[in-house]
């Protein structure tokens, strides 16, 4: 390796100063506030910034793959020498099709075995049950647990699970030490996900302690601890919810297995992370790395010396933010949310199928998914490069921002009493509640953009039937919460879409909105235009005849279409002469339509005259298409 220094590259020129940039950026701007359009505030309270340099990471630590705290991963190499455990999960309860499902999947790339049992949370509202040895055979019979890991999501039930397990291998004359992977207790995973335990607390802490002493006398070489955080990012938790909580579930067993007797050396090496990807890829990188940050120093704390900080975890890309409608969209934003859990350095990796939020993955949906990963291993080459993110002045800084945020929201948690005491209160759950409102009013007023669903949908698109069966209603347990409830942003509008979809099959044609357009083309076409696609994204057909010079033309063109919707559009400076006219002559007809305004006038006089008139909405960029939409339905009775 040479010691002789590079030159720095284009050194004839002046080196510019991020003060430089500013300013170039300031002046490209034409006098628009450069933290308004250059600064993105995400959900987390983080501002992203348009540039990052080296100055932004100057006070941060310098750290290597390998080595503690572990940011940069757990190993020198990275997935380098191991890979990552390629998964994927069932979506039926039924035995037999799961195995014939999963012994097919595994001669086709994929190399571990996930089986979530009902109320893990992890596999939606299916999950298995495993009752006795006999059912573990028929889950499982075919599959070599010697030569594939094995990871079992078992909430409560960890350790009857585990001893069925065992006897089912002591049954074929195996060694329950051929047994590697998981066989992973949540009980806190499980009471998120369902609202009631058939156990107390303590009891169920007691059991995971019996399990990592079983799993030490039968010289096991699984995980025993599940931490299922991916559960908040389903309810539409920000990703420093979900580090944070997802610490606080970690520290939480950690206390609990030190008051059994179990130190946190024993006890961290059996802990496995579970964390949701969504699909803003460089906060997904730095949320896995931020992850392996939180944990080092919590195991730390707990008295845990170097080996049990690692942190090893599993991802799974999110529902939060699939859809039923345009699902092969799906395969796009899977792919990325796959790409940030390799970068991020996952251990193991789960991609659901692009429909999964309609039926049970099939044979081809599950192949699909299965090959995103097979594609970014073998033709990417992805495990090959040693943290590709390390180094980033972005995904370092990000990661030092998330970690910070993270375990502040942490202690909070801690000063509550824990997170089982905080859940009883409802905290954390009013906080993720909060949090999903607030993302779900950005998706539902389109500032936040869903390809295919509030964004360019097809209306030309059937809408499919979801196949899955619900939920049982929670029962009471010996401890009840109020649970997280699995959302997904898309649903607003997909509920539009149903309602349209119905008065669709009835009357055979959409729900009509008229476009009535004021003066040339550039004058309407824009707000035409948004007002086509702020229709569209309920299920509403936009139609127009030709532009009016007059409010009494306009007006007589609407109603001739016997459109229920008329949507009046222009410039503001034409409506003040326009609007009154055209709204006072479609209000007098015989059966007068809803009259929508397209755009918002500037002032609250101008908005009130327009209202006298007979504007009964404004549309723009600021409304929230999906209420605006629903009020429209519900007035014209669909």
């Amino acid at each position: 390796m040479s010691t002789v220094a590079s030159p720095r590259l284009f050194a004839e020129f002046p080196e510019s100063t991020p003060a430089d940039w500013r300013q170039a950026a300031e002046e490209s701007l034409d006098g628009a506030p450069f933290e308004k359009k250059l600064i993105t505030r995400t959900p987390e309270g983080i501002d992203l910034q348009p540039i990052y340099n080296r100055e932004d990471t100057a006070r941060l630590a310098e750290a290597w793959p390998g080595l503690p705290p572990y940011g940069r991963g757990d190993a020198p190499l990275g997935r380098r020498t191991s890979g990552w455990h390629i998964c994927q999960e069932p979506n039926t309860a039924d035995l037999s099709a799961f195995n014939a499902a999963l012994l097919k999947d595994l001669k086709c790339g994929q190399n571990a075995v996930s089986l979530p049992l009902f109320g893990s949370g992890l596999a939606g509202d299916a999950g298995l049950s495993l009752e006795s040895a006999e059912d573990v055979d028929r889950a499982l019979r075919g599959v070599d647990v010697s030569a594939v890991p094995l990871f079992v999501h078992a909430g409560v039930w960890a350790l009857p699970t585990a001893n069925r397990i065992i006897q089912w291998l002591d049954r074929q004359g195996r060694a329950a030490a051929d047994l590697h992977g998981g066989i992973l207790a949540d009980p806190i995973g499980e009471l998120l996900h369902t609202g009631s335990l058939p156990v107390t607390f303590e009891f169920a802490c007691d059991d995971m302690a019996r399990l990592q002493r079983l799993a030490r006398r039968e010289d096991l070489a699984v995980r025993t601890v599940g931490v299922n955080a991916a559960v908040w990012a389903e309810a539409g938790a920000s990703a420093v919810q979900e580090l944070a909580f997802g610490l606080a579930a970690g520290v939480e067993y950690l206390r609990a297995f030190n008051q059994r007797g179990v130190s946190a050396d024993e006890a961290a090496p059996g802990f496995l992370f579970t964390y949701a990807l969504g699909s803003n890829l460089f906060m997904e990188i730095s949320k896995l790395r931020a992850a392996r940050l939180l944990w080092s120093r919590a195991v730390q704390a707990a008295g845990g010396g170097l080996e049990a900080q690692r942190l090893v975890c599993h991802g799974r890309t999110t529902r939060w933010n699939k859809t039923v409608l345009d699902p092969h969209v799906n395969l796009l934003r899977a792919t990325t949310e796959a790409f940030a859990g390799i970068v991020g350095g996952c251990d193991g990796l789960t991609v659901g199928a692009f429909d999964e939020c309609v039926r049970p993955a099939d044979d081809f949906s599950r192949r699909l998914a299965r090959n995103i990963q097979i594609i970014l291993d073998e033709e990417c080459q992805l495990g090959r490069v040693v943290d590709p993110a390390g180094g980033s002045y972005y995904v370092e800084t990000l990661t030092a921002q998330l970690a910070a945020k993270a375990w502040s929201l942490f202690q909070d948690i801690e000063r509550k009493g824990g997170l089982v005491t905080a859940l009883r209160a409802g905290h954390p759950q009013a906080l993720v509640a909060k949090t999903a409102a607030e993302r779900l009013a950005a998706t539902e007023s389109r500032r936040d953009g869903i390809i295919g669903t509030n964004l360019h949908p097809n209306l030309r698109e059937k809408l499919p039937a979801v196949s899955f069966t619900p939920r049982p209603a929670v029962t009471a347990g010996e401890v009840t919460i109020t649970p997280l409830v699995a959302r997904r942003r898309a649903e607003p509008f997909e509920a539009l879409r149903r309602r349209t979809e119905a008065f669709l099959a009835a009357n055979g044609t959409r729900p009509k909105v008229f476009l009535a357009a004021f003066g040339p083309r550039k004058q309407h076409a824009a707000r035409a235009e948004f007002s086509a696609g702020f229709f569209a994204a309920g299920g509403f057909e936009a139609v127009s005849g030709k532009s009016s010079d007059t409010a009494e033309a306009a007006a007589q063109a609407a109603l001739a279409s016997g459109a229920p919707v008329v949507v009046l559009c222009s410039t503001d400076d034409t409506y003040p002469a326009l609007v009154p006219a055209a709204a006072q002559a479609l209000k007098a007809s015989a059966k007068p339509p809803i009259v929508v305004l397209a755009g918002l006038p500037a002032t609250p006089e101008l908005q009130q005259q327009f209202k006298s008139a007979g504007v009964d909405e404004f549309i723009h960029i600021r409304a929230n298409c999906a209420r605006v939409l629903s009020g429209f339905l519900d007035t014209l009775g669909l």
